[in-house]
């Protein structure tokens, strides 16, 4: 017997992001009859102009542990001047830009254009990809004392449990002072040393949670001296300084991100002896779309 098995692409995600993105500039087919070509261009002008639209994301905040969902009028809304704030949509997650999704979805494009650009046999339309990416950041914690940063500003606590998600435990003391809990600039160099560590532990990838310690901080005169925190000034101070350090991951280690980039929906696929041109033009311009959102 012939089975069609299904596989669930979010099965290995705590917190999937979701996006499915039709791809080509006609989305109907060469058979299609003059009534369903004009239905099919009424419900998106643009489609030949852009190459692709969006039929729906599913966007997982930090910030709420909840999740912004937007459907195909969504899509079918953004125009050639917006469509780049329309994706970049899907890769924030209300505390920053997923820049590391972003590098890694365009990764995983670019395979599947080589792939097109060497075919000659079949055309493909009204077809998608469907994104999926790991809502919750890797490294989502840093323990000042016995007080993590992430409780003092209120991320559920499924937000420490399952994957990759580095810990750093009880390795920089909370100066207690009068300043005002300013951060001087020794943070800087503090930070650096803690992003040292976490790319370093990045590259092992392990399954299992990973415990950094922060060593020598004592010695360093990073945080014990030089630098004054008060626990009523955390989430002013700390905060956007981890967030600049642990949501704008360099380039060489953007494509590790845990992604998955799938062609779905093959309901409309013809034979032919060209190269399916629209579709290729369609992953071309959103590649396009990507890096600008990465770049800017």
């Amino acid at each position: 017997d012939t089975y069609l098995k299904l596989e669930d692409v979010t099965r290995k995600f705590n917190k999937p992001c979701i996006m499915d993105v039709k791809i080509g500039q006609k989305s109907y087919d060469p058979y299609a009859s003059a009534e369903k070509i004009q239905q099919q261009v009424s419900k998106y002008p643009l489609m030949e102009e852009i190459g692709f639209l969006v039929l729906g994301m599913r966007v997982y905040h930090v910030s709420s542990d909840s999740y912004e969902t937007q459907n195909q009028h969504y899509g079918r809304s953004l125009t050639k001047e917006t469509v780049k704030d329309g994706i970049s949509k899907f890769f924030h997650n209300g505390y920053c830009l997923r820049k590391d999704a972003i590098a890694a979805s365009i990764q995983k494009i670019k395979k599947i254009l080589e792939w097109f650009e060497g075919q000659e046999q079949l055309n493909f339309y009204a077809s998608s990809l469907l994104f999926v990416y790991e809502g919750l950041c890797q490294a989502t914690t840093v323990r000042l004392s016995d007080v993590t940063l992430t409780e003092k500003r209120g991320v559920p606590k499924g937000l420490l449990s399952g994957g990759d998600i580095l810990e750093y435990n009880n390795n920089i003391h909370v100066i207690n002072s009068t300043e005002n809990g300013k951060i001087e600039a020794s943070v800087s160099k503090g930070l650096s040393k803690f992003y040292a560590l976490h790319k370093k532990a990045y590259s092992k990838r392990h399954h299992s949670q990973l415990s950094l310690k922060v060593e020598n901080l004592e010695q360093d005169n990073m945080w014990k001296s030089s630098t004054c925190i008060t626990q009523e000034h955390l989430n002013g101070n700390v905060i956007p300084q981890l967030e600049k350090v642990f949501c704008h991951i360099p380039a060489e280690i953007k494509e590790s991100a845990n992604v998955e980039v799938r062609m779905i929906d093959f309901a409309h696929v013809f034979p032919s002896n060209a190269k399916d041109e629209g579709y290729i033009y369609g992953l071309k311009n959103l590649i396009t779309v990507l890096q600008n959102i990465l770049d800017n």
